[in-house]
């Protein structure tokens, strides 16, 4: 029987200080051209929290607005403030700087993280209001030291800085004397993904309606890779993010597949769901400051902020069937094989068509495809166009060849089976999976009955392999009771949808 999706969370941390910092964009730019005028600009161009908060894609990200709504407001949205924008959505928040560095001090078990005593004593209290902490996060918080300590750690030990406002609060000191693979920047890049990938945990879990002692195993999927200097890439981030949520029955391991690789871990949840290895798997990833002002050049030129602004956490809750949840079908994966090739209909081919076609089902019968939903209003300054669009028009036209709808229909096809993008710039997150969480409402709601989510990678990047990557799966409304042969009347299934979506409900006014 088919695993179902309890629940999901999705977060976004604003870190302007870490855009000039930590994005490769910058500090690439500062060795190679220290002086240049795009580094004497950027800093002017840092969006503040509240216009990031007001951003309608962000708003969207959290759960606030729904695809459908941001798809009638005119691009570009850069210049266009939701009001009355909430930091807290149905699905995460969008969480300010100052209060995620007391996150990433609580998830620090080497005690590499410092903070300075003027620092915490000006934001500390203040983060610790944020209704999502559990006890255990609290408690893990130091007074902060002396910001002449810092200042030494960082300009004669080479530890990595923590800056708010422009201004050094904190610091990351390396874990080893020479293991460049627990350097300062590389701690200072996991911490940031495990911290986020906590915020992103406690949400899902919350959301789903279940205990943290639930939870039985994890899938980390971030883009980052923790290990020593004899194992480089070998650690687990997932094992490390549910302790510090507090997931104590769960154990777990890390699944890399560059930007497929949420779609890749969602698939092996469901399987090890539906096996009965596992009763409940949360997937979930932290985020990537090497990804943050990466198309910052390209914005500036243009007259835009930087909007690559923030890093972006998403967690999915997956279960044995409950008779109510949307499916996972197993029945019907899409797969990129080593066979299939490069050329772009190949790709779309092999996870949109030729999966439908071993379950006996035509492209048209998908209600909503997620392929990658990067956000146009990053995209398209950068060169890169409409990313969406583009892959909706490679599956409308695989449509049209198979004689599913007329060339002219082609249009239509995507207004009615495709989704604008509002994923932030975080590589692994806007394949398919920030849609996820709309998906199981819409179906719950009965607005749609399936939606397949693709995931696709650029394996190449690794230098190991030319290869690009691929993974699809569909998501259904629950057919448990049918399977079954029940006598389940439709009012009866009714009022369960009904239950799960009041439990839902109840679950965000208890914050």
């Amino acid at each position: 029987m088919n695993s179902v999706i309890k629940g999901t969370g999705y977060v976004l941390v604003h870190t302007p200080d870490m855009v000039i910092h930590n994005g490769t964009t910058q500090t690439t730019e500062r060795i190679v051209n220290p002086d240049s005028d795009y580094l004497k600009e950027v800093e002017g161009r840092l969006r503040s929290y509240e216009d990031v908060v007001s951003y309608w894609p962000n708003q969207t990200y959290i759960g606030n607005v729904h695809p459908d709504e941001l798809a009638k407001m005119n691009q570009p949205w850069v210049d266009m403030k939701k009001e009355d924008a909430d930091r807290y959505g149905k699905y995460g928040e969008i969480m300010p700087q100052e209060e995620f560095l007391f996150l990433v001090e609580a998830s620090d078990k080497f005690d590499v993280v410092r903070l300075s005593t003027d620092f915490v004593a000006q934001y500390q209290e203040t983060f610790l209001k944020n209704p999502i902490l559990p006890q255990e996060i609290s408690s893990a918080l130091s007074k902060g030291v002396e910001l002449s300590e810092i200042r030494h750690l960082v300009e004669e030990e080479a530890a990595e800085g923590l800056y708010h406002q422009g201004n050094l609060v904190g610091c990351i000191k390396h874990a080893h004397d020479i293991d460049v693979n627990l350097s300062a920047h590389v701690m200072h890049e996991n911490l940031m993904s495990k911290a986020s990938s906590v915020l992103a945990l406690l949400y899902a879990v919350k959301n789903a309606g279940i205990e943290r002692g639930q939870v039985e195993y994890v899938i980390d999927c971030s883009e980052e890779a923790c290990g020593d200097i004899n194992q480089r890439g070998g650690g687990n981030f997932a094992k490390a993010a549910a302790e510090v949520a507090g997931l104590t029955g769960a154990t777990g391991s890390d699944v890399r597949g560059f930007c497929a690789a949420p779609a890749h871990a969602v698939i092996e949840a469901a399987a090890l769901v539906a096996s009965g290895a596992y009763k409940t798997v949360v997937v979930t990833s932290g985020g990537c400051t090497a990804k943050l002002g990466m198309n910052g050049k390209d914005h500036v030129k243009k007259g835009l902020p930087i909007l690559e602004d923030c890093l972006g956490g998403c967690a999915i809750v997956i279960s044995a069937n409950d008779g109510i949840n949307p499916e996972i079908d197993l029945s019907a994966l899409g797969r990129h094989s080593v066979g299939t090739g490069s050329a772009p209909q190949h790709v779309i081919g092999s996870l949109v068509a030729d999966p439908l076609a071993r379950i006996g089902q035509k492209i048209t019968q998908i209600d909503k495809f997620a392929p990658e939903l990067q956000n146009p209003d990053i995209t398209k300054p950068a060169g890169a166009g409409d990313v969406p669009l583009a892959n909706y028009k490679m599956i409308g036209a695989l449509a049209v060849k198979n004689g599913e709808i007329d060339k002219k229909e082609l249009n239509d096809f995507i207004e009615e089976h495709g989704l604008v993008g509002w994923a932030p710039t975080q590589g692994h997150i806007p394949s398919g999976v920030p849609y996820i969480g709309f998906a199981r409402e819409d179906i719950l709601s009965g607005k749609i009955k399936n939606a397949m989510i693709i995931g696709k990678g650029s394996l190449f990047l690794g230098r190991m392999t030319n290869l690009f990557d691929g993974v699809s799966f569909v998501i259904h409304e629950n057919t448990s009771e049918e399977a079954a042969g029940s006598e389940v009347s439709e009012a009866q299934v009714r009022e369960r949808i009904a239950e799960a979506m009041q439990a839902f409900a109840a679950s965000l006014l208890s914050e």
